[in-house]
């Protein structure tokens, strides 16, 4: 049978901890409660000697070796429960271990305790990884330490990474169907152009007759795809590897993120999504109580856009030297004027941090209305595409048919 570590307060209120077996949380509760004890929490516990060529059991535990956000969102979220259910960050750290998925995500929590137990702090352990705790994490956690109040901060951060995996998960799913929608087309002009046309290519050379355009433009394009398609492929995948290498340079880079920002459509989508996760680490690092600043200094390192933290990095300068975060935020012509009307306001009543929240929902429901449109209009102008194109061939393959059937 399985161990549970329970938490649970007798009738003096005293707080009591254990581990014992059970067939399941349920009975275990039960238990408890026949002791007059009442449950707070009961955390199903994975043993150290469990064999991995047990089915049943091995596929509890690291079922994958990266660290994937959803990892992050529960550990944050377990640390967050065990914490304010009184265990201390050592043992909560420990009971999380035995449980995550993540093999790697295993190793650094075990690292994480070895070092506090030498004498670090939490986000000086955490920080000894900064690929996998963000600045946004190290310095909530830091300031949660600092304030005594760690596990209101984890509370925020566990309902921030949430929030954002979530937005993550819906704007990878509005784009998956128009990207899988225009890889069938490119292969289904593939599949033509490699099989279907060549076979009829040979078939017009028995007819001895002066093809139409149409035709000779489509056999022509047919022969450069299958005579050179490894070439195409090999100048493709090196033009790529170029442009990455090169986009990995800061002044490249920069360059082709403003080019981004200045496209009719999509510079608006690009936008938005920077003033959402602007707004959206605003708003958890000053709700934690971390001074606007020091706020606008993290939202700076933890933005990956250069162009955006450039802008971000001219405000905190501004705000440094005295001045309110509306009005260079206005000054940068970055915002829209509805962002820095509400920041203004927000400043005058000292709700801040709840606008910056508003602003973020506000986007959040903009970009998720602005994918829903473009996948909606996408699928027919695809199709539409996608049939013409193909139309356009089958006429340039029936046209010579149709020539030597008047002919005769």
């Amino acid at each position: 049978m399985p161990y549970y570590l329970y938490i649970a307060r007798d009738k003096t209120g005293k707080r009591i901890t254990g581990r014992e077996e059970a067939l399941n949380s349920e009975e275990l509760a039960a238990r408890l409660q026949a002791q007059e004890l009442i449950v707070i929490n009961i955390i199903p516990e994975i043993e150290k000697t469990v064999k991995t060529t047990s089915p049943v059991r091995s596929r509890f535990i690291h079922q994958h070796k990266r660290i994937t956000s959803g990892d992050l969102v529960l550990f944050c979220q377990q640390l967050h429960t065990l914490l304010e259910a009184g265990v201390t960050i050592l043992q909560s750290l420990k009971i999380i271990a035995k449980q995550v998925s993540s093999a790697r995500l295993n190793k650094i929590i075990y690292e994480i305790i070895s070092n506090m137990e030498k004498g670090m702090s939490l986000h000086e352990a955490m920080a000894e990884y900064p690929d996998v705790f963000s600045e946004l994490w190290l310095n909530l956690i830091e300031s949660g330490e600092a304030s005594g109040n760690l596990v209101e901060v984890l509370k925020r951060l566990s309902s921030y990474l949430e929030r954002n995996a979530q937005f993550q998960r819906k704007v990878i799913s509005s784009l998956m169907y128009p990207a899988i929608l225009l890889m069938v087309g490119i292969f289904a002009l593939l599949f033509l152009n490699i099989k279907i046309i060549p076979v009829f290519a040979e078939l017009f050379k028995s007819f001895n007759v002066q093809l139409p355009l149409l035709t000779r433009i489509l056999i022509f394009v047919s022969t450069i795809i299958k005579k050179y398609s490894i070439f195409i492929f090999a100048a493709l995948v090196i033009f790529i590897f170029l442009l990455r290498k090169v986009l990995r340079t800061k002044e490249a880079r920069k360059r082709w993120e403003e080019i981004l920002f200045k496209l009719p459509l999509a510079g608006v989508f690009f936008r938005s999504l920077i003033i959402e996760r602007f707004s959206s680490n605003m708003a958890t690092l000053l709700e934690s109580g971390v001074p606007v600043l020091y706020a606008l200094e993290i939202s700076e390192r933890s933005i990956v856009n250069l162009v955006a933290a450039d802008i971000i990095r001219e405000i905190k300068n501004e705000v440094r030297g005295g001045k309110s975060l509306s009005i260079p935020m206005e000054k940068t012509g970055f915002f829209e004027p509805m962002v820095v009307q509400m920041v203004a306001v927000g400043e005058e009543i000292g709700e801040l941090p709840n606008m910056f929240k508003r602003i973020n929902s506000f986007y959040q429901e903009y970009i998720d209305t602005f994918l829903t449109r473009f996948t909606t209009l996408f699928e027919p102008l695809m199709l539409i595409i996608l049939g013409g194109i193909i139309g356009l061939m089958v006429v340039g393959i029936f046209l010579p048919l149709f020539q030597i059937t008047q002919i005769r």
